[in-house]
């Protein structure tokens, strides 16, 4: 099974610069996407579906900002639309798919690089869906949190961690938020196959930062125990250029033991 996670940064523009090609050849199971910034009636939704994708959208309230959405080849048992918080849901921070054996979430946590206002908003989202998740695990053992964290974790996720330690993203308050997170029943997948430097999924759209690989490692497939068990592959697809994130894959063998 292949599980991708892609900020699109706005899916109008990625299927401009063609994303519908790439999700033709690339084929996943699950696509887990944030930043979609479109209602659904502003796109032909017909296309994935006529690439046997069930489509569930979760918009912002506001409109051309945030949003996730889940493409599945399976249908889920239930799909949950946000968190139960409206701070959070009226921006379409979280849409969740349930299987019969395992669940999948796509989420677009805040950025808090504009200012205090959203830094200290992306704190509160941090400890809110610190304690959902924990809830969740308990209901849904078998779960996989993917997206878009707005966090690097260590030194090694960022291409220069001394001169970014007091930036967004990189901060120490941040930083010890992924620490307790990744103590608390999820493992960072993508490190349990590639323990490798200079591994990015995103970068600015300036001083010409990805050619020269200038990047955060900020988009996570986050695993519970029973599913990191399962996983067989792990990479960042860097040739799809939709975007100034780039996809990341996960591949898992059997889940249903």
């Amino acid at each position: 099974m292949k599980i991708v996670s892609y900020n699109v940064n706005g899916i109008r523009a990625a299927m401009k610069k063609g994303f519908l090609d790439w999700l033709k050849a690339s084929d996943p199971d699950i696509l887990g996407l944030q930043e979609i910034k479109s209602l659904e009636n502003q796109i032909d939704v017909s296309v994935f579906e006529d690439l046997g994708y069930h489509v569930y959208w979760y918009p912002a309230v506001k409109k051309g900002y945030s949003g996730v959405a889940i493409l599945t080849k399976q249908k889920p048992s239930q799909i949950t639309y946000g968190m139960g918080i409206a701070d959070y849901d009226d921006e379409g921070r979280m849409i969740r798919a349930d299987y019969s054996d395992f669940s999948f979430i796509s989420a677009y946590f805040p950025s808090g690089t504009t200012g205090d206002v959203r830094q200290d908003f992306k704190y509160r989202f941090l400890d809110d869906i610190y304690g959902y998740s924990q809830d969740l695990i308990g209901e849904h053992p078998n779960l996989i949190l993917s997206g878009d964290y707005n966090i690097c974790h260590k030194p090694i996720d960022i291409h220069n961690p001394i001169a970014n330690k007091n930036t967004s993203g990189f901060l120490p308050e941040e930083r010890a938020w992924m620490d307790k997170f990744t103590n608390s029943g999820f493992t960072d997948s993508f490190r349990l196959l590639n323990q490798s430097a200079d591994q990015y999924t995103w970068w600015s759209y300036r001083a010409n930062s990805r050619a020269n690989n200038k990047g955060w490692r900020i988009d996570y497939h986050m695993t519970t125990p029973p599913i990191s068990e399962r996983v067989t592959g792990v990479d960042i697809l860097t040739a799809a250029h939709h975007s100034d994130h780039c996809p990341i894959q996960l591949t898992l063998g059997d889940i249903t033991k």
